[in-house]
């Protein structure tokens, strides 16, 4: 890529952080429906995002082109409902020929995201019977649409023992491999809050080693999730302690997709706030170590980064992240390009620091009362 190019596509004004956790997938704008950004052709990094399938599932295709995405994620049926619709044959057979059109490898390339409804780890079994229901449905879809992979989150123990939740979940996630024929299911990697399983590498490695058949299994690494269980990744050194402990603890060979956000929140926070690449606390300098990773090549590189409704958003980042391809830490553009991204999301990482100074203060309050008062009944009984 030339430098006139490289020096067009990096920024765009960025859009609010969003405050929840749900990936919306950006809406078309007047100007975003004119404007194409074309795919970038021959690289081993495949990049792209989550981008809408309404109005019928093979948009998503031209939705994820029009961006210049080389990977996609979509919902293959509404995330917020139980039950839809099944998939019409002329949606099926749509979704193939835009696909073999616009050249999109749907075995390896294309990441539907799971329902947020699921949890297949509930040890209720009238709500785990709907969860795993929810789960098998999305798993055939993909098979009718010939996509390889599905990334869902692995749910929360709810209170319950977390090893029989992890039992639960694993039990599932083998039912489901006998019921499909091809379809890789990639356990999302999660930020530690509360209940929520899968914040840990154990936690991982315990499930896949329940699993029979590991050949239909992966794991996705979100680096926003990541950085707010508290694994720092914003230098080279660092990411590869992450690499080195992921290998040792679950294995590379299950690595099959990584989801591309920034971090809002700061260092291991438990807080699931996406940004905007390069804004926020991990920086650019975390997603040019990850875009020169060997780890990551021919696998599905997702952003789920906020938009405003405006996908074009996710056009600048693709051609921002491409561009980090072969890019040194001492590049004088690179410095430049980190400098600037990390000088306009510097008044919301001070807000976000605050923020959670507050709380780490607040919750070292309740623990340093419940100690004193321990001792107190203790001195008391004495």
């Amino acid at each position: 890529m030339s430098d006139s190019e490289s020096d067009q596509k990096p920024v765009a004004k960025r859009a609010r952080g969003r405050k929840t956790t749900t990936v919306k997938s950006a809406k078309k704008t007047p100007s975003s429906e004119q404007e194409m950004f074309p795919r970038t052709e021959s690289l081993k990094i495949f990049v792209g995002a989550h981008v809408s399938a309404a109005k019928g599932v093979f948009n998503a295709l031209t939705n994820s082109n029009r961006i210049g995405g080389n990977a996609l994620a979509l919902f293959v049926k509404p995330q917020r409902k139980w039950v839809a619709p099944p998939l019409k044959p002329e949606e099926i057979s749509n979704f193939a020929k835009i696909a073999s059109e616009l050249k999109y490898d749907l075995k390896k390339h294309a990441l539907p995201h799971g329902s947020y409804l699921i949890n297949i780890a509930n040890l209720d079994p009238e709500k785990n019977k709907q969860a795993y229901g929810a789960f098998l449905e999305e798993l055939k879809r993909c098979e009718q649409l010939g996509i390889g992979n599905y990334n869902f989150h692995p749910g929360s123990t709810l209170g319950n023992d977390r090893t029989e939740a992890l039992a639960q979940l694993a039990l599932n996630i083998n039912r489901a491999i006998k019921e499909t024929s091809f379809i890789k299911i990639v356990i999302e990697n999660m930020a530690g809050h509360g209940n929520l399983i899968g914040s840990t590498f154990n936690d991982l490695r315990e499930v896949i080693d329940l699993i029979e058949d590991k050949s239909r299994v992966g794991i996705c690494i979100d680096t926003c999730h990541t950085f707010a269980a508290g694994i720092d990744i914003r230098t080279q050194e660092s990411y590869d302690k992450m690499w080195a402990d992921f290998d040792n603890i679950v294995g590379l060979k299950y690595l099959s997709a990584i989801h591309l956000n920034d971090s809002k929140a700061p260092l291991g926070s438990n807080r699931d706030l996406h940004q905007n690449i390069g804004v926020g606390f991990l920086g650019l300098e975390s997603f040019r170590v990850l875009m020169n990773s060997k780890h990551v090549e021919d696998l599905p590189m997702i952003l789920e980064t906020p938009t405003g409704e405006d996908d074009t958003v996710w056009a600048r980042e693709i051609k921002l992240l491409e561009w980090l391809i072969g890019k040194a830490k001492d590049d004088p553009e690179f410095i430049k390009k980190r400098d600037e991204l990390s000088q306009e999301g510097a008044a919301d990482r001070k807000v976000h620091e605050e923020k959670n100074n507050k709380k780490q203060d607040k919750k070292q309050g309740k623990l340093n009362f419940k100690r004193k008062k321990s001792k107190d009944s203790d001195a008391d009984s004495d």
